[in-house]
C-alpha cells in the first residue's frame, strides 16, 4: 500500500476535525443521509439528497421515482440506525448479527426464492441457496454450500481484530480492518440480493465503531468502485481496493473541507457568484442561493426549482427570516426577499 495515501489521509483528517466540522448542527445525520443516498445510487437508486431528506425527516415521497427506490433508501436508512446501535453496544458480529442486519436492510425490496435446494426469503436476510454470478457471463461468486462455514470465520476474524484495535489510537489500521470487511463480504456474497449495500454498511459500521469519520463512496466514483473490486480479486490482493478507498476518503474530506472554508469567508453582500454553503440543510442550502439569483419569485416557483412543496418552501423562509437572514421588503405579492446579515457557524438552520 502507497505511504504517500497514507500520510495524505492523516493530514486531511487532522485538518478536517481541527476545523470542527463535525460539531456543526446536524453534521452526523447530513453526512449519514449522504451515505444512504450514494450508497442506494450505486445500486441504482435515483433519489436524491434532498429528497431522501424529505423523506426521511417529513415522509413526504417524489412523484418523480418509485415507491421501490424510495423504499430502498428508508430501508438503508433504517439498517443503519440498527447498525450504529449495535456499534455503539459494541456487540461481536455473528451469523445472526449479519442474518439480522441484512433483513432490514431488504425488508421492503426482498423477496422468498425457491430451489431445488429449499426456500430462502432475502426479506428475513436468509443466505442464498444458490449459485450467483456478477453479471452475465461474469465470475462465479463463492459455492453457496460454503457460505455459512466461510462468514464464520469473517466474524471470528472481525471481532480478534476489533477486540485488538477498539482501545487504540491506530487510525489507519482501522480504516484498512474496515475496508478488509467490505472486501471479504462481497467476495463471499452471502445473500441474493444487497451485497452491496450489507458490504458498505458493515464497513461503516466498523467505522462507527471506533470513532472514525465514516467513509463514503459517492456515486460518481462508481465505475472506479466496482473496478477496485474486480482488481483486488484478480490480483487476489486487498491492496487495490485498499488504495481505492483511501483516495476516495481524501476526496471526499477535502471537498468538505473547501466547502466549509468558503462559507467562512463568503459575504453575501457582495458575492457574484458561489453562495453559502454552510446550512446544514440541502434544502435551506438551495433555497438561498435561488434567492441570490432571484429574490422575486413567488413560493410556488421556488417550490418547483428546488422540486419541494410551497409548505416547505414557507417554513424554510419563515427560519431564514427568523434567523435575521432575510428580511421582506414590499407586500406579499408584489416585493421581494432581501439579505440582511453574513453567515457565521453560529447561525445555520
Amino acid at each position: 500500500m502507497k505511504q504517500e495515501l497514507v500520510k495524505k489521509l492523516l493530514n486531511v483528517l487532522n485538518e478536517y476535525k481541527s476545523l470542527g466540522i463535525t460539531e456543526q448542527i446536524d453534521y452526523q445525520k447530513f453526512y449519514l443521509y449522504s451515505i444512504i443516498t450514494h450508497s442506494t445510487a450505486i445500486e441504482g437508486s435515483t433519489v436524491t439528497e434532498v429528497e431522501n431528506q424529505l423523506l426521511f425527516d417529513e415522509g413526504i415521497t417524489s412523484n418523480k421515482r418509485t415507491m421501490m427506490e424510495q423504499m430502498m433508501n428508508l430501508d438503508l436508512k433504517a439498517a443503519y440506525e440498527y447498525s450504529m446501535k449495535l456499534a455503539g453496544k459494541h456487540a461481536d458480529f455473528s451469523l445472526d448479527m449479519l442474518k439480522s442486519m441484512s433483513a432490514v436492510v431488504m425488508k421492503n425490496t426482498g423477496g422468498q426464492y425457491n430451489t431445488l435446494e429449499g426456500s430462502f426469503d432475502a426479506s428475513k436476510g436468509d443466505f442464498r441457496l444458490l449459485n450467483v454470478s456478477a453479471g452475465i457471463g461474469g465470475p462465479s461468486y463463492m459455492d453457496y454450500h460454503k457460505v455459512p462455514a466461510k462468514l464464520l470465520e469473517f466474524c471470528q476474524q472481525i471481532n480478534t481484530n476489533r477486540h485488538q484495535l477498539i482501545d487504540k489510537n491506530d487510525v489507519i489500521t482501522q480504516y484498512i480492518i474496515s475496508f478488509d470487511a467490505h472486501y471479504q463480504l462481497v467476495t463471499i456474497h452471502p445473500w441474493v440480493d444487497g451485497n452491496g449495500r450489507m458490504s458498505r454498511l458493515v464497513m461503516n459500521h466498523l467505522q462507527y465503531e471506533f470513532g472514525l469519520v465514516p467513509v463514503k463512496v459517492v456515486k460518481e466514483d462508481k465505475a472506479e468502485y466496482i473496478q477496485s473490486l474486480i482488481d483486488s480479486r484478480d490480483l487476489e490482493s486487498p491492496n487495490p481496493f485498499r488504495e481505492f478507498m483511501l483516495q476516495e476518503h481524501i476526496k471526499n474530506l477535502s471537498k468538505e473541507i473547501d466547502a466549509h472554508k468558503k462559507s467562512l469567508d463568503f459575504d453575501p453582500i457582495n458575492t457574484k457568484s458561489d453562495p453559502i454553503k454552510s446550512f446544514s440543510d440541502p434544502i435551506t442550502d438551495r433555497l438561498y442561493k435561488e434567492l441570490l439569483s432571484n429574490n422575486r419569485l413567488n413560493y410556488s416557483k421556488y417550490a418547483e426549482l428546488l422540486g419541494v412543496s410551497e409548505a416547505t418552501v414557507k417554513r424554510r423562509l419563515g427560519e431564514l427570516k427568523n434567523q435575521g437572514v432575510i428580511v421582506r421588503v414590499g407586500s406579499n405579492k408584489t416585493g421581494h426577499w432581501e439579505i440582511k446579515s453574513k453567515i457565521s457557524n453560529n447561525n445555520k438552520i
